[in-house]
């Protein structure tokens, strides 16, 4: 555990290429695993949430390996084919990889444990395990249905029709994946459109899945089960929300002009980046050729004057995890900025909500909360700083408040920088490279530059 510290930087300038996508390398690990053959795996995000990915699904018997730097083989062992796990799974604070895996454990017939850090242990696991008791499997937790628990497995997995109750991803992909073992067709309906990593991948990997439009804005997302899926060669772009904490830096410092390579510009996860313009950012999206089954595009960004504006609630899904660094942008932006729909905020790494709030305030930032929604009254660019940040376990409210610190009159120091690692490894590294003044801070008056 150790401290940074973010001090007003001059400008930002460069070319740069952020990790690759979490919410893709979770997924290329675990399909590759259900799949026959041998997948490759280009640009692997290696951060500790993706490698306890890697860990539990070696548990389940299949064979990964590190060919070499964010490149991995994985010998997958067939839908249905995995072992029983001799120990329990251990999924540090990631949310999403303990979702996707209890998808997996519910389709095979023996029982698998599962454990996190604090943080992960304080999130809500019912909201998975609700559609996969239908299918047939069993789980047996706290009372709060979080972490630890354990999984039984069904000796055959049933196909369902289930409508989310609120938009989740992770939900929707814990169910798809589990419906892979099912005998028939699985139909999910969601009330908003959530990022389709999972759809997408499934049919790069043979699956027969279907989506369609429904009740105006929501869509039904439909997979046949039992296919053989094959091993394919997966290129991971990356990471948008990633993507976004150089880009606010650079929009919020002076003089700044910065290019990031190969982002993954999936509609379902562009949402951050639609909203910036329309406060008036000046960002260019070159796309490229489309080589991949994710649309992919180079980002380049320049200091801008931006305006604060209203944003609904229907584009939350497609932004859930980068409205932390909306809200440094909206801090600096002239004029006030309110956000809506954020309720789900306060169940993710922390109360991310109030974690916000909480942060702008003792910035000196104006902020009002309530239980959905969040409104930030910008300086127009002048922004205090000059406060200790509680990150309580969250790698989103850490790398926020440090790009905050870049442009504050005074440094913005967070009390805890080792969470950054479990998404955006080699953060500090990549922000010092383009500009950004970060030290870290080992004890009271010792002070490292990076």
């Amino acid at each position: 555990m150790f401290k940074l510290r973010a001090n007003k930087s001059l400008s930002l300038n460069g070319e740069i290429k952020v990790p690759g996508d979490k919410s893709i390398s979770h997924r290329s690990i675990i399909l590759g695993s259900l799949a026959v053959g041998e997948t490759l795996v280009n640009g692997l995000l290696e951060s500790e949430d993706v490698l306890h990915t890697v860990q539990a699904m070696e548990k389940f018997g299949a064979i990964i390996e590190k060919i070499e730097e964010q490149k991995w083989s994985i010998h997958g062992r067939g839908v249905g084919g995995l072992d029983e796990p001799e120990a329990p799974l251990y999924l540090g604070n990631s949310g999403t990889g303990v979702r996707l895996l209890m998808g997996v454990a519910a389709s095979h017939p023996f029982n698998t444990f599962f454990f996190g850090d604090k943080s992960l242990s304080k999130r809500p696991m019912r909201r998975v395990s609700t559609p996969l008791k239908m299918m047939g499997a069993d789980f047996i937790s706290r009372a709060e249905g979080s972490l630890p628990l354990v999984c039984i497995g069904p000796r055959h997995i049933l196909p369902i029709q289930y409508e989310l109750p609120v938009a989740s991803a992770q939900v929707k992909s814990a169910i798809l994946i589990a419906a892979l073992g099912a005998a028939g067709e699985t139909t999910i309906i969601e009330p908003e459109p959530t990022r389709d990593h999972t759809e997408l991948m499934l049919q790069q990997f043979g699956a027969e899945i279907s989506t369609n439009t429904v009740k105006q804005s929501g869509r039904e997302v439909t997979i046949t089960g039992q296919p053989e899926l094959r091993a394919q060669n997966i290129n991971v772009p990356s990471d948008p929300s990633s993507a976004a904490f150089p880009t606010v830096a650079a929009l919020i410092s002076p003089n700044s002009f910065i290019t990031i390579k190969n982002v993954c510009a999936n509609p379902l996860r562009f949402g951050l980046f639609e909203i910036l313009l329309k406060m008036g950012a000046n960002i260019d999206i070159v796309f490229h050729e489309q080589a991949n089954p994710e649309k992919i595009a180079d980002i380049t960004i320049q200091s801008s004057r931006l305006q604060g504006i209203e944003i609904c609630s229907e584009i939350a899904p497609r932004m859930i995890d980068e409205y932390p660094i909306l809200a440094v942008a909206a801090a600096f932006a002239e004029g006030t900025t309110t956000m809506q729909g954020l309720k789900e905020l306060r169940v993710k790494e922390s109360d991310r909500l109030s974690a916000i709030a909480d942060g702008l305030t003792l910035c000196g930032i104006k902020v009002e909360e309530t239980i959905d929604s969040l409104t930030v009254y910008g300086t127009g660019g002048s922004v205090k700083g000059g406060a200790l940040i509680e990150t309580n376990m969250d790698h989103r409210i850490a790398m926020a408040f440090l790009v905050l610190g870049i442009a504050s009159e005074q440094p913005v120091e967070i009390d805890d920088a080792t969470t950054i690692e479990t998404s955006f490894p080699h953060f500090c590294e990549l922000m010092s490279s383009v500009g950004a003044k970060l030290t870290k801070t080992a004890g009271p008056r010792e002070v490292t530059p990076l």
